[in-house]
């Protein structure tokens, strides 16, 4: 017959660290419980503690139906739950009678009806801790059978609701408290219990400061590893603690996985850090924001191939999305089903009533947060949000999942422990490290009871450990108990950058304190990035480093390298990128900016396009929408009357239509500003359409006019309309050999095909000066009459023109043969002198605007492109000689 015994624990970690030590002692019939368990198991049934999720729970069930007196006007705040929870736990650990009795507060009587309203909706079985003890204490007979001798481990003090338990087991069975070196609670001394005391441990105590948080949990993984490295520990022997863990969990987690150490987060590890969570917290986050495009499209990848309304959603169905609109709201999306056409997307297609169903189910937002995530999610996931909910309110969902953990995966006694300091002191270990030893994280502040504040019931009677004694004990229990080493480590400074002074608990160490420098070299390093930062001479040796310094230097030059831009000749994206068709934009980047063209198009670097709604338009995104109700409002009069002579009444009318079919577009596709804002730019473009389309002007014979004239192979933009020409020939430019393409703003062409007027629209203010190429800025005039005059013919009159309807300027491109000519060499040069490999940043390169400055030097509008730009003049040569044309 095996002898049964009971050991009491503090906690999950000190459960299987005990579990751990009995099997390898070999014993068996040892059960290792928490007092909570004790209790229950001595109760007998389905008997049980009142868990926490269960509370709340209940709490958020009964709290909108029972009257709270001065406390009604907060019950249905987000943060009441979790607080009326935490004081219930409080007050019943505590003993604290909520029983009306002669005079009493308000705050008593309100909180006694919520504790009654709770209890009479507890399930069967689950009990208070007082009604547990009570209902354990009445089946004392049987602890012999059921407990055996009993043994308290690493325990520091029991809440005072378990001590009459205690003492009445104790005259049932033995019972022995293992106090160590640590001092026995007074009624425990005055109890039939028998002590257990031992010498405190003598460990090697060394003291550090760090500079910042990041720093410190950077230290302490480097002490792990030299503490493995040099055999002198085991990872089971290792412990990193500190009393506020959230302050380092990011910074952990993140070494843990650069170092490849196999560290436990005793305490769980937060949601986000799973893709489990990050679903949870997506849908999260666009239940609280509001829908979005960049929100669905993170949920519905997290979801994909879960068993929610997104899960069975097709590979690549977000093609049917234009990446630029921000599809804030439900008609929006609904617009965008409506024009999805099933033979373009059939898979798609199919989806589209699942799809309209979760847009629906999101933009009632977090009213519909419960529904949400049962329709929406699953398994862990689900399990996530159904926990969220208990734990705080729907509005604030996002944050409650932001504090949420989970357990982590793992045998937590095998390896090293990142815990609390709690933990470590119930369950030690021989070597320790401490961190957030200062003056604000060690001991914690001492913090009243949200709704039992001090002056209703005395916080040393609702809370006899309070945090403050609490912290000082467990770091006292850590250096007690601790056989080997144990490292204090604080921070100089917080994340914020704000000095911090040091703990009260290390003045005794304060003459051991090493200053660790953050950019010292350890002995030890965590991982690869920190082995190379240590090792100069090793970093130095690789490629990488080779060629970053070997930049770093040649940035500092005057001469140009490789690293600005010169590159071998005859190479072959270079080749491919000049053989492809032109656009004014392309062959304007080749000609003001040779490196940005050759990033853009032959690397495909481009920014990428935000879909959130911007607070006005910027100067490229209003030009297209001018262009856009320009295009509609000509379009709409050569449908019915003609534009050619239209009263400027007509004209009006035409475009408020095109600015109404425009802005119906723009909203479903395209971020748009704020409704003021909006409206507001919506006026300005139609003020400025009608006067650019009421700029005086000659009428042709027989004049006919069209808009967005595709050339060069594009595709038109109306099918319903003949085009001048045939948009599919081939446009050339015989001097520098450049194949051209676009769209022409406007043609006007006369009914004999004698004359043709060429008009491109510029939104911006006008120059103050005529142009012609305006230092290779302005192509679109040059390269539209160039192309209107190979595909009209050459005895056709073309009239070129800027017009500039906001200040009312056209200006005519004069001498037009001659700038052809003109342009055509400046582009010959500059084919010619990519073709030799000479690709370096030009003028355009140092504008604010330039959407590939990152790729440029830090600071290289000062510093760069200033040392750099004479010598790279030169070396253009013949190539940079537009830059100067007017």
């Amino acid at each position: 017959m095996v002898d049964r015994r009971t050991i009491i624990v503090r906690g999950r970690f000190a459960q299987s660290t005990e579990r751990l030590a009995a099997a390898r002692r070999g014993e068996q019939g040892v059960g290792v419980l928490t007092i909570e368990q004790m209790a229950a198991r001595l109760a007998g049934g389905f008997s049980r503690l009142v868990d926490d999720e269960t509370l709340k729970t209940i709490l958020r069930t009964v709290l909108p139906q029972t009257g709270l007196g001065e406390l009604d006007p907060i019950k249905d705040l987000p943060g009441m739950v979790a607080a009326a929870a935490a004081t219930l736990r409080k007050a019943w650990h505590a003993g604290v009678p909520l029983s009306p009795c002669g005079e009493i507060h308000q705050r008593l009587v309100a909180l006694r009806s919520l504790e009654t309203a709770v209890v009479g909706t507890l399930p069967n079985g689950c009990m208070r801790p007082g009604d547990l003890a009570e209902l354990a204490s009445t089946r004392l007979r049987h602890a012999s059978a059921v407990l055996g001798p009993v043994t308290i481990v690493g325990i520091a003090d029991l809440p005072p609701c378990w001590r009459e338990l205690v003492r009445a087991v104790a005259a049932h069975v033995p019972v022995t408290w293992v106090a160590g070196p640590c001092r026995a609670p007074d009624w425990v001394t005055s109890a039939p219990i028998h002590i257990e005391r031992s010498a405190a441990a003598n460990p090697v105590v060394s003291a550090f400061s760090s500079a910042t948080p990041r720093h410190e949990a950077l230290e302490a993984l480097r002490w792990a590893r030299q503490l493995m490295a040099s055999g002198r520990a085991r990872p089971e022997e290792i412990a990193i603690v500190a009393c506020r863990t959230s302050d380092y969990d990011d910074v952990i987690l993140a070494l843990r996985s650069e170092a490849n150490l196999d560290i436990r987060f005793v305490h769980g590890v937060p949601v986000a850090s799973v893709r489990e969570g990050q679903t949870a917290a997506a849908l999260a986050d666009v239940l609280v924001r509001g829908l979005s495009q960049d929100g669905v499209r993170r949920l519905a990848a997290l979801c994909r191939g879960g068993p929610g309304l997104l899960g069975a959603l097709p590979q690549g169905w977000t093609r049917i999305l234009p990446r630029a609109a921000p599809l804030a709201g439900a008609q929006a999306w609904q617009r965008l089903f409506a024009a999805v056409k099933p033979e373009e997307a059939p898979d798609v297609a199919e989806q589209l009533p699942i799809l309209r169903e979760a847009i629906s189910l999101l933009a009632r937002g977090t009213e519909a947060a419960a529904e949400a995530g049962e329709r929406l999610l699953g398994g862990l996931p689900l399990h996530i949000w159904r926990r969220a909910l208990i734990e705080g309110s729907s509005a604030s969902i996002d944050l409650t999942i932001a504090n949420l953990r989970l357990d982590d995966e793992g045998e937590q006694c095998a390896g090293v422990v990142w815990a609390p300091a709690a933990a470590i002191a119930s369950s030690p270990r021989p070597f320790v490290r401490l961190l957030g030893l200062s003056s604000r994280g060690w001991p914690q502040a001492i913090m009243e009871d949200r709704l039992l504040p001090d002056h209703v019931v005395p916080l040393h009677i609702l809370d006899p450990a309070p945090r403050p004694v609490a912290d000082r004990g467990d770091f006292d229990a850590i250096l007690a108990t601790s056989t080997s080493e144990v490292a204090l480590s604080r921070p100089r400074r917080g994340p914020d950058g704000r000095l911090l002074g040091e703990s009260p608990l290390i003045q005794t160490y304060r003459d051991r304190e090493m200053y660790l420098g953050r950019n010292r070299i350890p002995q030890h390093a965590v991982g690869q990035v920190d082995r190379l930062t240590a090792r100069p001479d090793e970093f130095r040796a690789i490629e990488q480093s080779k060629s970053a310094a070997s930049c770093w230097t040649a940035w500092a030059e005057s001469e140009v390298t490789k690293h600005d831009g010169r590159i071998r000749p005859n190479h072959p994206i270079i080749l491919a990128i000049l053989e492809r068709t032109h656009s004014a934009t392309s062959l304007e980047k080749l000609l003001r900016d040779p490196a940005g063209f050759v990033w853009t198009y032959g690397l495909g670097m481009r920014t990428v396009d935000s879909s959130a709604e911007p607070i006005v338009l910027d100067a490229s995104a209003y030009g297209m929408l001018l262009h856009q109700v320009l295009e509609h409002a000509v379009e709409d009069m050569e449908a019915s009357d003609g534009f050619a002579g239209a009263a400027p009444e007509t004209i009006r009318h035409a475009v408020a239509a095109a600015v109404a079919k425009v802005e119906a577009a723009w909203q479903s596709d395209l971020p748009v500003p704020p409704d003021v804002v909006w409206q507001r730019t919506l006026d300005d473009v139609a003020e400025t359409a009608f006067a650019a389309l009421t700029h005086p002007e000659s009428v042709y014979d027989g004049q006919r006019s069209w808009v967005e004239v595709p050339f060069g192979g594009q595709v038109p933009k109306s099918a319903s309309r003949a085009m001048p020409w045939d948009g599919d020939t081939v446009v050339t430019i015989p001097t520098a050999n450049f194949r051209i393409a676009g769209y022409i703003d406007r043609l006007d062409l006369a009914g004999d095909r004698s004359c043709a007027r060429v008009r491109d629209y510029k939104s911006r203010k006008a120059p103050e000066e005529t142009i012609s190429l305006d230092g290779g800025r302005e192509l679109q005039r040059c390269l539209y009459g160039y192309a209107a005059r190979a595909l009209l013919g050459t005895g056709v009159s073309i009239d070129a023109s800027l017009l500039f309807p906001r200040d009312g300027v056209c200006h005519t491109l004069e001498n037009a043969d001659g700038v052809l000519d003109a342009l055509g060499g400046h582009l010959a040069a500059a084919r010619e002198s990519l073709r030799l490999g000479r690709a370096f940043a030009g003028p355009d390169a140092e504008e604010k605007w330039n959407d590939l400055l990152f790729a440029l030097p830090a600071n290289a509008l000062r510093m760069y492109g200033p040392r750099k730009r004479a010598r790279i003049r030169e070396e253009l040569a013949a190539a940079a000689d537009i830059w100067d044309v007017v």
